[in-house]
């Protein structure tokens, strides 16, 4: 759970990632590369997984398969960092909302999703990586994971030390005071805005071959939490499923609401057919969905984002363009007419597949060889201008470690609900790196006395 942090008191850093804020950014960075306590408890961890007798076999596949799902360290961030975040969350909301720009995403979007819809889309994710200048948006993800892990992280921290103890009891929760309870309502809100009072009793979770996503855990964790409350919910594959006689079912139960979470964003494949079929034919409730992906992630939306002559032309407004114009990275489309001024800048760019995910094709402008950069020009890919990630400094196994860190915003009808950050080594996040793994942020106030 984020928290904002009333008064710290930190030691200089031996060095010190610029964040552009004086005293906010400065702090928080410093606490990030001195302060290696490890604060998470995790009997406490194992205790808050296994709320249900079934889950032994979770917490057991945690520790075995995914040792480095969960960081040991939190991760400090200044309030007015995450403020900023949120600011440009709502700018994009804004810009999303405008008839002008639906048209003209949806016009060359796959036509499922411009089949409309009442129901928003859960878990987006906004991912910001903290540049010299603050923070930066890198993209923005439908059905993005982690929520509720992160959820269940926040509750289980401890003071590993005085300082960080008596900022943890100076901590005041912002934004959702109970995140499963604010993503149960999320859902709720979703089946209400396409089916009013009609009782939801059935959710399907469903990704291809569940029981080999990394993201399982959390696959059960919601399944349990919908249990809870009185809502039936399966995990399944999509190949489960059957559209029949204007209803979707699974093992001849029906199902009024599927939880997606494919990576097939317009529900394009053959072994998702029936899925496409629900879709089409409002036989159920789908979220997120291929109108939300469209809208929001689509990697080209950076482009126009990013573009303050396309976002004029399209009536948005001064303000949103210059929150805008702050908080999103320059981005352009990568065509062969642009290939020789793309490759002499290549070392200041980012290179990422329209379509992709997970980091997926992506690469670095300054690793990229003539082979692979004539097969992104081969593809449809957009360049973004380069924003390295922020450092934490944490311990492994006696030792201190830099890793890098971003910031994933999970956001729903424009509003934050929480706010982790990912720790890890390599080119992107990727849930290996020994000391890294989701870690909850304590936002670091600005100290008027220090400036």
């Amino acid at each position: 759970m984020t928290t904002r942090l009333r008064s710290a008191d930190p030691e200089p850093a031996d060095r010190a990632h610029s964040t552009g804020t004086a005293g906010c950014g400065g702090r928080a960075e410093t606490l990030n590369a001195t302060c290696q306590c490890i604060t998470l408890d995790r009997p406490a961890l194992r205790e808050a997984l296994a709320r249900d007798p079934r889950d032994g076999a979770l917490t057991a596949l945690l520790a075995e398969s995914r040792p480095h799902l969960f960081s040991d360290a939190m991760a400090f961030v200044a309030q007015a960092h995450l403020e900023h975040m949120a600011e440009v969350v709502a700018a994009i909301e804004r810009v999303v909302a405008q008839p002008a720009w639906q048209a003209a995403v949806l016009a060359d979007a796959p036509v499922a999703a411009r089949r409309p819809g009442a129901a928003q889309g859960v878990f987006l994710g906004y991912d910001f990586h903290l540049g010299p200048d603050g923070p930066r948006l890198i993209e923005i993800n439908t059905n993005a994971g982690g929520g509720l892990l992160s959820a269940v992280l926040g509750r289980a921290q401890r003071a590993c030390c005085a300082e960080v103890g008596s900022l943890m009891r100076a901590a005041v929760p912002t934004g959702t005071d109970d995140a499963e309870t604010a993503f149960l309502a999320m859902f709720r809100a979703e089946w209400q805005a396409e089916r009013g009072d009609a009782p939801l009793r059935r959710i399907a979770i469903v990704d291809d071959r569940p029981g080999d996503q990394y993201l399982l855990p959390e696959f059960l964790l919601f399944q349990r939490l919908f249990e809870r409350h009185g809502i039936a919910a399966v995990v399944c594959d999509p190949a489960e499923l059957r559209c029949e006689r204007g209803c979707l079912w699974h093992d001849g139960q029906r199902v009024d609401m599927v939880y997606n979470r494919l990576t097939d964003f317009a529900l394009d494949e053959p072994a998702h057919a029936a899925l496409r079929a629900a879709w089409n034919t409002d036989a159920a409730v789908i979220t997120p969905h291929p109108r939300a992906h469209a809208l929001y992630a689509d990697k080209r939306n950076l482009v126009r984002l990013s573009d303050p002559d396309l976002l004029r032309g399209l009536g948005v407004d001064a303000e949103t363009q210059a929150v805008l114009g702050a908080g999103v990275p320059r981005t352009e489309a990568v065509t062969p007419d642009r290939a020789e001024a793309l490759w002499a800048a290549r070392r200041g760019l980012f290179f990422k597949p329209a379509s992709g995910f997970g980091s997926r094709g992506a690469y670095r402008g300054d690793k990229l060889t003539r082979r692979v950069f004539a097969e992104i020009l081969a593809g449809d890919y957009i360049a973004q201008a380069l924003v390295p990630p922020s450092e934490r400094r944490v311990t492994v196994d006696g030792a201190a470690v830099d890793l890098k860190m971003d910031l994933r915003n999970y956001v729903y009808g424009g509003q934050v609900q929480l706010v982790t950050a990912r720790l890890y080594r390599g080119q992107t996040t990727n849930f290996r790196t020994p000391g890294g793994g989701f870690a909850p942020v304590l936002a670091v106030p600005c100290d008027d006395a220090r400036g």
